[in-house]
């Protein structure tokens, strides 16, 4: 199943999230599809497996935000 996450954007003077494909691989984890934008640095890669955390946006919408996955 592909869901949305939110990456965080690096180099931007402001906090910034891009919107993400994300596939489902049970247990929290999701793998990150798609393509990085040639103007854009995004803190996690496509490929990359990350665990998400809710987040609260400046504009008080919420979403999932990518986190680091922690050792096993």
């Amino acid at each position: 199943m592909i869901s949305k996450l939110y990456v965080a954007l690096l180099h931007e003077c402001v906090e910034c999230w891009r919107p993400v494909a994300a596939e489902s691989l049970g247990s929290g984890l999701f793998r990150i599809v798609g393509a990085v934008p040639d103007d854009e640095v995004w803190e996690y890669q496509p490929g990359e497996v990350v665990n998400v955390r809710e987040h609260t946006f400046s504009d008080g919408s919420k979403g999932l935000v990518a986190t680091k996955v922690g050792p096993a």
